[in-house]
């Protein structure tokens, strides 16, 4: 195993029901296991996790990415029988990740990327690529191309964010903020231009002659054109401001994007919730003149949305613009007339969250899933729905007791296409007619026998209210037969935009701990899934609370909240109750074991932030040495010193006096969302305190495990730590 382990511890259209169609897989793969009663992690984490759904932009073509035991392969799957085909042979637990699945502009080929970690906070020193096997071989990060009538790939180019241009075989894409241009033959790829700064998300006009892209020039961002190597680059209505996510109009005259203020003074204290204004402008192509055309509030609730996608903007039907918005208190979708002169029209009014987002090829609809449906308990899951794109007239595409997301239709606007998992199975794709019909998946066969559909639970919702009256969301994991008073553990995740639901999840990490989460239960723990505040789901004031994380962690109450209830459930006891997360869940499991070992008896902490005052100043978890990490204009320094002092309290090595329960610390070294820093930190404290611990670190491997045998080590110690720590249960 590649981890080290050391110990300091002496011991119709619709609504279409999905559940009937995931009752069949589940009858189809439940057998192998059913006879023990039991199952195993590697068995639960056989799951196969399914990405990167994307559609052609002609005929009835699909093409997606398969995790499948840590190997990753590209998939088509063709109108009208849709039988999957995989396109890649790459047959081992490399840890390389696909990602960027898009056509080719002629529709011949998959483009995809190999390689990377997409979900890092920070690049490696020098953009190193991420090693988990230790490979004496240096990865890369590449762009390949992969025939749909079948092949070998041909590698594009080393680089990033493929972007093919219409109707031809060339893909522009980038590498270290330089676009480059290569094609699908193979041809080498040459550098498109010279420009300063980092040049990023290119974007082709319609007519593929064009090239869009946006100049990041550190506190400031232009929109900028390329047409040809004897041609001056051109920016568009360059400004001080930050201009992002370029967007052309259908005709290939206009382009949209994205106005935030530069970077720069006034800066606001440590303790207050920062305000970021933006706007939706419209360029005119030949002119390079460019005007708003709508803005937002100057609220913290009218600030750039950080949900899937981000703003989400779309160039529809009728010249309307339409995009994501927080300012109503939800995330929702918004048109206005490219021209502007009117207020946004708001298409999903009501109290949830719209998340995956995307647009039929006819540009009439907007189709996107949403927590919110027929059942109350919708909230904690997630259902598809369409919008015309110029009212308020939102129709649902699917209901039930599963959870369905990243829909996408069809090139020739037949097909919806999506993942659709349950509470037994894994989101895996499925189509149905885009006018109505039965849904079916394509990957009927794609669970291993020995994956255990049959023996897991359904997770039951749990509300828990915190001190303060907040409504706190759960799920709830217990098996029929057990102990009559069992140990206990709480999940919490991390992010903390995030949300855990009530079935299989739709983000690999959370897929992971929904496993972990099952097979707990198996093991006769009672598991509650903690879905504090600071999380998406329930609204702008429940994700953005004013005294959340650094300043003051007020999530911390929701944690202790689902902690007091399972000490008060009788079929739990209450000396034997555990906590663990990863990442922001690693830092509330932390912060639990150090305010509250007297409710949490022991914990396991993967990759959790420890010392808020650190991360943020980059010195010393001093206050005193904080305070210049926390400098605004115009905050007077007592209220800097208290910022800091904050963010030192909110922090778990503020707490290691009254820290006594013991704990298992994993984590990757190279780790690019948490420093590794902050776990070297916390066992030298540990350490000096007499706390037990004991240490899982996995050398090269990232925030988010690269590696499938890392995903087992790290599930198979959790729960091992977990069962020797607050002892064994009957289980079934």
């Amino acid at each position: 195993m590649n981890f080290i382990r050391r110990s300091a511890f002496s011991r119709t259209i619709g609504p279409i029901t999905v559940v009937g169609l995931l009752l069949v897989w589940t009858v189809l793969h439940a057998q192998a296991p059913a006879a023990g009663r039991s199952f195993t992690i590697d068995q639960i984490l056989s799951a196969p996790f399914a990405s990167e759904l994307t559609a052609s932009t002609r005929g009835g073509t699909l093409a997606f990415a398969m995790f499948e035991r840590g190997r990753r392969n590209v998939y088509l799957a063709e109108a009208p029988a849709y039988q999957p085909r995989r396109l890649t042979d790459y047959g081992t637990d490399d840890g390389q990740e696909l990602t960027g699945l898009v056509f080719s502009g002629d529709g011949r080929h998959v483009v995809y990327v190999r390689g990377g970690d997409h979900g890092s906070n920070w690049p490696a020193e020098g953009d190193l690529m991420p090693n988990p096997t230790s490979s004496p071989v240096q990865p890369k990060m590449q762009v390949w191309a992969v025939p749909l009538a079948g092949g070998a790939p041909t590698l594009i180019g080393e680089g990033d964010d493929p972007a093919p241009a219409a109707g031809a075989a060339k893909v522009a894409f980038v590498r270290q903020g330089k676009i480059w241009l290569g094609d699908t033959t193979g041809t080498p790829a040459t550098l498109m231009f010279f420009a300063r700064g980092r040049s990023a998300s290119p974007a082709w006009a319609p007519d593929g002659r064009t090239l869009a892209f946006v100049s990041e020039r550190g506190d400031h961002s232009f929109i900028a054109l390329f047409t040809g190597p004897d041609q001056p680059l051109r920016y568009l209505a360059p400004s001080t401001a930050r201009d992002s996510g370029p967007v052309w109009s259908p005709d290939g005259r206009r382009l949209a994007f994205v106005r935030q203020p530069g970077r720069g003074a006034p800066r606001a204290s440590g303790l207050q919730q920062p305000v970021q204004p933006w706007a939706l402008w419209v360029a005119d192509v030949s002119t390079g003149e460019a005007r708003e055309v709508w803005h937002s509030d100057a609220t913290p609730a009218g600030s750039v949305p950080r949900t899937a996608g981000g703003v989400n903007l779309h160039w529809a039907d009728g010249d309307r613009l339409v995009f994501l918005s927080y300012q109503d208190g939800w995330p929702h979708l918004y048109s206005v007339p490219a021209a502007g002169g009117t207020k946004a029209t708001l298409l999903t009014p009501g109290a949830f969250m719209v998340e995956h987002v995307s647009m039929t090829p006819d540009r009439r609809w907007m189709v996107y899933n949403a927590n919110t449906g027929s059942d109350p308990n919708d909230i904690d899951r997630r259902h598809l729905w369409r919008v015309p794109v110029d009212r308020a007239a939102p129709e649902p595409l699917t209901n039930g007791l599963g959870n369905e997301w990243s829909p996408i239709v069809t090139g020739d606007g037949a097909t919806l296409a999506y993942f659709a998992g349950g509470v037994q199975t894994p989101g895996l794709p499925t189509v149905v007619p885009f006018g109505g019909g039965s849904a079916r998946p394509v990957m009927a066969d794609a669970l291993p026998l020995e994956y255990p559909a049959g023996l897991l639970v359904t997770p039951q919702p749990v509300v828990v209210n915190a001190p303060d009256g907040t409504a706190v969301h759960c799920q709830l994991f217990k098996t029929a037969s057990g102990d009559t008073r069992r140990p206990a553990v709480i999940f919490v995740h991390g992010g903390p935009p995030r949300q855990m639901l009530l079935g299989w999840h739709y983000g690999f990490y959370y897929a992971n701990t929904y496993a972990l989460n099952q097979y707990l239960a198996s093991r006769g723990f009672v598991v509650l899934s903690v879905n504090y505040r600071l999380g998406i789901g329930y609204g702008h004031a429940f994700q953005y609370p004013s005294t959340g994380g650094a300043r003051g962690a007020a999530e911390y109450q929701d944690v202790l909240a689902a902690g007091r209830y399972l000490q008060a459930r009788p079929d739990v006891d209450r000396a034997r109750i555990g906590i663990y997360g990863g990442s922001y869940g690693g830092y509330l499991t932390a912060l639990a074991l150090g305010r509250n070992s007297d409710v949490f008896a022991t914990g396991v902490d993967l990759h959790g932030v420890h010392d808020w005052a650190h991360r943020v100043a980059s010195a010393s978890s001093n206050p005193e040495l904080a305070v210049s990490a926390l400098v605004g204009d115009g905050v007077s320094e007592d209220e800097l010193r208290k910022a800091a002092t904050v963010a030192w309290e909110s922090s778990p090595v503020s707490a290691i006096s009254t820290w006594k329960s013991p704990v298992l610390l994993i984590h990757g070294d190279d780790d690019r969302n948490v420093q590794f820093q902050q776990t070297v930190d916390l066992v030298q404290r540990l350490k000096a305190k007499g706390v037990p611990f004991e240490e899982m670190i996995i050398p090269d491997d990232i925030h988010d495990f690269l590696l499938h045998r890392n995903w087992v080590a790290a599930s198979r110690a959790t729960a091992a730590w977990m069962e020797r720590m607050l002892g064994r249960t009957t289980g079934r």
